[in-house]
């Protein structure tokens, strides 16, 4: 008989990891008598991340007695398997039987009084591994093909221990959870089996959406997983561009146009990707890496970078000061995920300062396109003299049938024309995107300095604007994920304090961080860019959800451990991965 072992439940708490605060639910335990079962949790259980579990698709995750077994033997751990160590992986009900080799998505259970329904494998996360006092679960669960599955709650009702767990019901495409489990993780994807596993009418939709960008993609790595921050990767390395003009755009504002002495075709970018520079600033001394958006048309034969001349920015007044036309510069592939996709829906392009480059490159691509949907530039600045691009700006929205302009000036000088120069005195704000009347289906692209990103996302969506159809550049780095961890204190990327002057180094392009590797400090490359606090996603720090999966400018690195799948060609697992050489990475 298939039955009920054990229900688990418990609620989030606080616990310490690593010198940091992390919320989770991961500690469950028996429940003595019978349980509630709601469409969301069981009475007096929760999650702490619902970004990653919970919701109505993983109501109740499920583990075996035999998995149980299993872990036993391989990890050396007796205790695993009596009554005291169910809900040791966090699962809510603890069964005997249905192994995930044999359970398939879309069966149907009748437990107690309540049905339910399976919905996907186990998504495996860092905690687990807190949890179970071993780092590398998340990893093992997953290759194991022992990760269990979640349900889903059709009708509410109670549970118990001891229950007979019936099945009622079967999808008409069977899969196992395991089938299905390795066929997101490892690296075989075959379309027959991606499209059989879509046929699955019950498959929670985050799956659903993994196989459908399996089926789409055309590139290496794994395209269920890659995070959009990392979806275009580029071929690591440099190329000499020689400088084939520089230009004043603002008096703080300077372009440099730059194309291949050979005269050989430049690798194709698309609008709002950028390139990296490496900088020999002086003879002896380390490079450093900046990227800078392209801001010109697209073109292979050749790029602009425009770049803001700050008082104390080292990159922008060495390339103002040392660079003249003909000189020779060290420039990556355009690499970045902020990139204009054109469709039906109007676009408005919003900036600020020097936050115009990747949105300038999308204004080109518009004009050249000369589409019929609308467009909107709103920028904001100081004055006209802080203003690059006004002329070229005018000149490509006279070419969009439906395009037009609005330009706040913050401080508009005396001889400073409203009307002509700026449209209004003050803030870009939801009052303005009133005046200027954007359209509230349409797609916002949004750049500029971080602060005013903040304000422009809380703005547009009190204007009315989806968020998923808000996409914004982020210059310095990405936007982190540490999924669970709470109170955390952001601070500015730095080198750390225990930085030697050996090792490979390990330059963070993004973040302007240059750091050496020490293996005895380190596991992995995201560990020195957490004590560099690079900006950073993650979650199970293993090598398998590639939510840490970023672009590799140059350089090698080695794994350990082997990821499940490999990433894309020109991208790394920063979680896993160990520099040989030098390296400079996109964070």
């Amino acid at each position: 008989m298939v039955r009920l072992l054990s229900v688990n439940v418990g609620l989030p708490r606080d616990i310490q990891w690593k010198g940091r605060t992390v919320h989770t639910g991961i500690w469950k335990s028996p429940v003595h008598g019978r349980c509630r079962v709601g469409r969301l949790n069981l009475d007096r259980d929760g999650q702490g991340d619902l970004a990653g579990h919970g919701g109505e698709q993983r109501a109740v995750f499920v583990y075996q007695i035999e998995s149980y077994r299993y872990w036993r033997e391989q990890l050396k751990r007796p205790d695993l398997g009596d009554l005291k160590s169910f809900g040791q992986f966090g699962e809510n009900f603890t069964i005997e039987g249905f192994p995930d080799d044999a359970v398939c998505i879309g069966d149907r259970y009748r437990i107690g009084s309540a049905l339910f329904e399976v919905t996907q494998p186990r998504v495996t996360c860092y905690r687990v591994g807190i949890r179970m006092n071993e780092p590398r679960m998340p990893a093992l669960l997953t290759s194991s093909g022992r990760p269990g599955f979640y349900l889903r709650v059709l009708e509410e009702g109670e549970v118990g221990a001891g229950d007979e767990i019936v099945k009622v019901g079967e999808a008409k495409e069977r899969m196992t959870v395991a089938e299905i489990n390795a066929l997101l993780y490892s690296p075989h994807h075959p379309r027959d089996q991606l499209e059989r596993a879509l046929r699955i009418e019950a498959l929670s939709p985050g799956w659903r959406g993994s196989f459908e960008a399996l089926l789409r993609s055309s590139t290496t790595g794994n395209a269920g997983l890659v995070p959009e921050a990392a979806a275009y990767p580029a071929a690591p390395g440099f190329h000499q561009l020689a400088v084939t003009s520089i230009d004043r755009e603002a008096v703080d504002v300077l372009s440099v146009t730059m194309k291949r002495p050979d005269c050989q075709p430049l690798p194709a970018a698309r609008p709002g990707q950028y390139v990296v520079l490496r900088l020999q600033l002086a003879a002896g001394r380390s490079p450093i890496f900046r990227s800078y958006s392209l801001s010109g048309p697209l073109s292979t034969e050749r790029y602009r970078i425009s770049v803001k001349i700050e008082t104390n920015g080292l990159a922008g007044t060495w390339l103002q000061d040392h660079v003249r036309v003909s000189d020779l510069l060290d420039v990556s592939s355009p690499r970045g995920s902020f990139i204009l996709q054109i469709g039906e829906r109007p676009v408005v392009l919003v900036s600020a300062g020097i936050g115009a480059t990747p949105v300038l490159a999308m204004l080109h691509a518009l004009a050249a396109a000369r589409p019929t949907l609308q467009v909107l530039w709103l920028h904001a600045a100081r004055d006209r003299e802080h203003h690059p691009f006004a002329g070229e700006v005018r000149g490509l929205l006279q070419a969009l049938p439906h395009g037009r302009s609005y330009v706040c000036y913050s401080s508009p000088g005396s001889l400073d024309k409203l009307g002509r120069d700026f449209d209004a005195v003050g803030h870009l704000s939801r009052s303005v995107f009133e005046e200027a009347g954007i359209p509230r289906e349409a797609d916002v692209y949004l750049c500029g300095p971080a602060g005013f990103m903040t304000d422009m996302k809380a703005a547009l969506a009190a204007y009315g604007i989806s968020p998923e159809r808000i996409h914004i550049e982020i210059f310095n780095g990405s936007e982190p994920m540490s999924p669970g961890v709470v109170r955390a204190t952001a601070c500015n990327p730095h080198v750390p304090v225990n930085d030697a002057d050996t090792g490979p180094l390990v330059s963070f392009a993004r973040s302007g961080i240059a750091a050496h590797w020490n293996a005895s400090l380190y596991q992995s490359i995201l560990e020195l860019a957490e004590a560099c606090d690079v900006p950073v996603r993650w979650a199970c720090r293993t090598g398998v959800c590639h939510s840490c999966e970023s672009g590799l400018v140059s350089g090698a690195v080695a794994y350990g451990p082997e990821p499940l799948d490999k990433p894309a060609e020109g991208n790394l697992l920063v979680c896993c991965s160990q520099p040989i050489p030098d390296v400079v990475i996109d964070l």
